[in-house]
């Protein structure tokens, strides 16, 4: 009998610590599960940052190439426009040196040509209406002469090759043109050589007149 009261008094008191540690356990599982809740959330947060990271790199890594995309097509624009402009820069620099000595021809011409035989007459006539013609077909191409007779020099399109003294025009005027010049649409294909005025020294002049006197 005294045994069996034992027995039950040993289960009752092992129940009893089974239900005082329950709660302990339930608590530290529950902080464990906290923990791991936590830990969890720190690792969505440090993934969905790394990837907002990535998409604003590929963004702007985009927006780049947009960007050196958008000015190769300006500048292939820039390119394409410049060569239809200027490529054939050479071949009119060869060609109005042709144009200078036709022109040259028709000025050694003398202006009353009544003397001349027929045959030459119309010669002349034919070419005069060719130089028209080549002078039309360039400027229709964008190639102008530069032909500053009475102008202001201006170093940017003519050459000064001498000076003329004279008091008739302002100094820096252009009062002889030994060769025309030309440009191709903005651009100097060559300069007009010219002469240009001096104005004429007062002192020197007066005593260049003592010393004749």
């Amino acid at each position: 009998m005294s045994k069996s009261k034992e027995t039950s008094k040993s289960a009752d008191d092992e129940k009893k610590i089974d239900d005082e540690q329950s709660p302990a356990q339930e608590k530290v599982i529950e902080d464990d599960k906290s923990e791991s809740s936590d830990s969890e959330e720190d690792n969505d947060n440090e993934i969905i940052s790394d990837l907002e990271q990535k998409v604003s790199d590929l963004k702007d890594q985009l927006m780049r190439t947009l960007a050196d995309g958008e000015n190769l097509r300006k500048r292939t624009l820039k390119d394409v426009e410049h060569s239809k402009k200027y490529s054939h820069i050479s071949f009119v620099k060869d060609l109005v040196s042709s144009v200078d000595n036709l022109q040259r021809a028709l000025e050694a011409v003398p202006e009353d040509k009544s003397s001349l035989p027929e045959p030459i007459k119309n010669l002349i006539i034919g070419l005069e209406i060719v130089e028209k013609e080549i002078t039309s077909t360039l400027e229709k191409h964008n190639v102008k002469q530069i032909d500053p007779l009475g102008e202001k020099f201006d170093y940017n399109f003519h050459q000064a090759m001498f000076e003329v003294p004279t008091n008739d025009d302002e100094p820096g005027t252009v009062v002889q043109v030994s060769q025309k010049g030309y440009i191709l649409h903005d651009r100097l294909v060559r300069p007009a050589m010219v002469g240009i005025s001096k104005k004429i020294d007062e002192n020197n002049n007066h005593e260049k007149k003592i010393e004749e006197s």
